[in-house]
C-alpha cells in the first residue's frame, strides 16, 4: 500500500511498520514484566482486551509483543485482532504489527470451543491473567488460549499469532538501530495528592 503498510490480497490482513522518535512512555518495561503487563492490560481495557504481552528479542534488541482484540470499528459485530511488536531504544522505538479482522459469520471459534468444553455461560470468561480484577470492554476468555490456534488456523487470532512466529524467525534489525542505547523507563510519576 505504501513504504510501511502492506495488505494481504486474500485475507485483507494488514502489516504496518512505524519508527517513532522519542522514548516509550511506559512506566514499567522489561525490568518489571508483571507491572508492565498489568499496565498494558489496564490501558487496553477501554478499547478491548490485551490477550498477551510477551518479552521478545529480535536482532539482539529486546522488546515486547502485544496481542490485542477489539470490536471492529463501525461494525455491528465481529472483532479485529492485532499483534504489535515494540522494539525500544533510549530515544526512539519501532512498532510493527499485523491486524486481522473477522469476516463473514463471526464467533465460530468461540461457539465451537464452548460446545467442545460444554460451557454455555459459567466458566467461559476468565479473570484476566495480568489483572484479575479488570473488567474491560471485551472479556478475556477460554477461546483466547493459543492451544486452539492449530484447530482454527484461519481465524484472525491464529493468523496474527502465526505472523509473530514468522517475524521472530525471519526478520532482521538494522545494526545501527540495534547499537543505540537501550530504553530504560524512568521512575513512575508521583501519585496525585500524595505530596511526593
Amino acid at each position: 500500500m505504501d513504504e510501511t503498510t502492506w495488505s494481504h490480497p486474500t485475507s485483507g490482513d494488514y502489516i504496518h511498520l512505524k519508527l517513532n522518535s522519542g522514548a516509550l512512555t511506559e512506566p514499567a518495561w522489561l525490568e518489571n514484566v508483571p507491572a508492565m503487563r498489568y499496565n498494558l492490560a489496564v490501558g487496553y481495557a477501554q478499547m478491548g482486551c490485551l490477550i498477551e504481552a510477551e518479552p521478545v528479542t529480535l536482532g539482539g534488541v529486546r522488546g515486547v509483543c502485544q496481542v490485542v482484540k477489539a470490536p471492529i470499528p463501525n461494525a455491528p459485530s465481529g472483532q479485529v485482532f492485532l499483534a504489535n511488536i515494540f522494539l525500544a531504544k533510549a530515544d526512539r522505538h519501532v512498532m510493527f504489527g499485523c491486524s486481522a479482522a473477522e469476516s463473514g459469520i463471526t464467533g465460530v471459534r468461540e461457539t465451537t470451543i464452548m460446545a467442545k468444553l460444554g460451557l454455555f455461560g459459567d466458566g467461559w470468561v476468565l479473570p484476566h491473567p495480568y489483572a484479575p480484577e479488570l473488567k474491560g470492554r471485551l472479556p478475556y476468555h477460554r477461546g483466547d488460549d493459543p492451544a486452539w490456534d492449530t484447530r482454527f488456523p484461519d481465524h484472525p487470532l491464529s493468523r496474527v499469532r502465526a505472523w509473530v512466529g514468522w517475524v521472530l524467525a525471519t526478520a532482521t534489525v538494522d545494526p545501527a538501530f540495534a547499537a543505540l542505547p537501550d530504553f530504560v523507563p524512568g521512575p513512575p510519576a508521583p501519585d496525585a495528592g500524595s505530596g511526593r
